[in-house]
This record gives structure tokens, sequence and C-alpha cells, in this order.
């Protein structure tokens, strides 16, 4: 155990260990007054759920740090299985909520199953492709993942959640561009993939209203959403305000404004807006530096894998993490429409929280496995 600790990527554990710890403040701070005035419960209550859900993360790191990369992949063809019964029971047994069937309400908690779709994917399809690197040029075995996956993110869809289907999609686009797959298959599915979003456009713009929900085609009409204060334009405009609020310095620690009931659920999708206003813009920009640099520490780590699917798990993650940071924010700052994606170490959720912990640990991991490898090739050099 000294051995794996002793390999773990330092840098990385501090950045994720500090963004987790503001997350944690931002967390109470943002969600207490909602919590006693809307919800009738404890202050704490949503603070004190985080930070089970951030032990129950620690917990599961001590666990899956012992595990190595290959024990990931092997476990991830069964736990893909179960995904895909979980989101097919969602559908016929679960119950709307925010109107999409995205959650199992356990009471104190609620799972959501597209969430670990997204991480258990990312192994699995490394796993895949280093397993089959030499049998990637026939379209059967290059295509097949993909066609998993398809169906995970159909049933995604369906329940319906936009935003987690746009990110999932886009996760397993990048893996099958990052794998050994032959050039020109991937060539041809880039212009099936194009040919697709051309058309998904241009069905959106005579079919959508009646394919998407009201609650959907709402989120694309998103620019000037002052002039909908009172409607749909609600949450981005009371966003704007927050951080207009907190200027360069911040109000301070506790002291917003917008969370006394202007922002809605101002603890989940729009928690940075809270973060700027009472900590101020440069506090802001010091989260979205530390952002950077986790990327960076995931891809470095990535880089220096000793194996393919070591690395394209890292290249993985990296997305995952950067999709939902990049789409969070544009949304925030109304430049996409808001599409309920959770924001990094900041945002309250629980399956959130806990896929992101398992990401990083598989990074970990890879860390270790090659700090492992280099040990090893010191120890041949000396004998």
């Amino acid at each position: 155990m000294k051995k794996v600790f002793k390999n773990l990527d330092k840098p990385l554990l501090l950045i994720t260990i500090l963004l987790f710890v503001v997350g944690l403040i931002a967390v109470f701070s943002s969600s207490n007054v909602t919590a006693y005035m809307s919800h009738a419960v404890s202050p704490y209550n949503y603070f004190l759920k985080q930070l089970f859900f951030l032990i129950t993360g620690l917990i599961l790191f001590f666990i899956m740090i012992k595990m190595s990369t290959k024990t990931y992949g092997k476990l991830s063809w069964g736990l893909l299985l179960i995904v895909i019964a979980s989101l097919v029971c969602l559908l016929v047994l679960g119950r709307a909520k925010n109107q999409a069937i995205s959650w199992f309400d356990l009471g104190f908690i609620s799972i959501q199953p597209s969430e670990f779709a997204k991480v258990i994917s990312i192994i699995w399809l490394a796993r895949y492709y280093d397993l089959n690197s030499k049998g990637l040029k026939t379209y059967m075995k290059s295509l097949f993942p993909i066609g998993i996956c398809m169906i995970i993110c159909l049933l995604i869809f369906i329940q319906p959640d936009l935003g987690t289907t746009i990110i999932y999609t886009s996760i397993i686009g990048a893996m099958f561009f990052s794998s050994p797959v032959s050039k020109s298959i991937k060539f041809k599915l880039l212009f099936l993939g194009v040919g697709l979003l051309v058309f998904a456009a241009l069905g959106y713009k005579t079919l959508g209203s009646k394919v998407l929900q009201d609650r959907q085609n709402e989120r694309f009409n998103y620019r000037n959403p002052c002039k909908r204060l009172l409607s749909t334009g609600n949450q981005v405009c009371n966003g704007y305000i927050a951080i207009n609020n907190g200027g360069l310095t911040g109000v301070g620690l506790g002291n917003s404004t917008q969370k006394y009931l202007y922002l809605p659920e101002p603890y989940t999708d729009f928690i940075f807006a809270i973060i700027v206003e009472e900590m101020g813009v440069w506090f802001g920009i010091a989260i979205l530096l530390a952002y950077m640099f986790l990327l960076y520490r995931i891809l470095a780590i990535g880089r220096k894998s000793k194996s393919n699917s070591g690395a394209m798990m890292c290249y993985g993650i990296a997305i995952y993490i950067f999709l939902h940071i990049a789409i969070n924010l544009l949304g925030l700052f109304g430049l996409i429409p808001m599409t309920g994606v959770p924001l990094p170490f900041m945002s309250y959720g629980g399956s959130f929280t806990i896929c992101l912990i398992a990401a990083l640990t598989v990074v970990q991991r890879v860390s270790v496995e090659s700090g492992l490898s280099r040990e090893t090739k010191r120890r041949k050099r000396r004998t």
C-alpha cells in the first residue's frame, strides 16, 4: 500500500482535495436558505448530504486504488450491463422528477444511472480497444462498442435528458477517435456523424417542437434571458445579477442575496454564480485556473501511461470533466442553452460526486502503475 500512495500524482491529489473543500463550503453557503425556506429542512441538510457523498467517494477511492486498470476493464463489462438494465428499469419503474425520469429515488438520496454510464463506458471502451487493437480494421469489431453505447445514449435521451445525452455522445465520439481504429473507418464515421448533426439541426428546425418536450424547447430560447425574467429566462438572468453583484471582490462568504429564492436551487447548476457573487470575480478566475491545472495533470498522466488503455482512460476522463465545466459555464453565461449539467467539484449531487471521485481514482491508478513500471525498470538496470 505504501508503494501505491508513493506513486500517486501529488499535484493532482492536492488540487482535487482543494476543489472538493471549496465545493463543500459553496454547497453550504448556497443551499442553507433554500433548504430552510423552500424545503423546510435544516440549513445544513445539503451540506451534510454532500459531506456524506464525499465520504462515500473516499471509501470508494481506497477500494479502487488497490485494483489494477486491468481489473477495472474486466469489471466494466458487468457494470455496463447493470447500467443498461438500470436505465431500462428506470423508464419502466421510475417517477418523473423535474420533468425527467432520470433518478431512482431512495429517500435519503437519489441515484442517477446515466452519470455512472459515463465513467463505466470510458473504462469499457478503453479496455475493449486495447484488447482488440490488432483487429480494428473491420467494421464489426471497430463499431460494435459504439453500437452498444448508442443504445445507452438512446435510453438517456428518452428520459428525456438532453444535456447528459450530449455529454455522453461527445465522450464516446472522442474515445472512438483516440482509439487505434483504422483511419478510413474513423473518416467514414466522422462523415456520417456530421451528416447526422446537419440532419438533426434541420429536423429540429421543422419538427423540434414536436419531438422535444416543452421544457427542452424553452431552453433553446436562451438569448436575452432578462427579457424573460418571469418565465424561461429566470435562472440565467438571476445568475447574471449574482455575478454583477459580486464584482471583483465579492460581497463576502454567506452574504449572497440571489440565494434568497431569486435563483432556484442555487446549489446545483448555478452554484458558480453564487460563488462569484460572494467571493468575487478573482475567486471565480482562480477556480478556472485550478480546473485548467487539473486537466493538465490528467493529460500528463495519460501521456506517461505505459498502456494504451491507461492513456485512453485518462483522455476520456479529461474530456468528461472538461465537457461538464464548459457546458455548465457556457449555459450560465447564456452562450448556449442551459442543460442542467452540474459543475465538477462545486455542484451538489451524489451520483455525479461519486462518479467524479471514481474517475479521478482511475487516473491516479494509471499514475501508480506508471510509477511502479519505472521502479521495476530501475531495479532491472541495477541488477
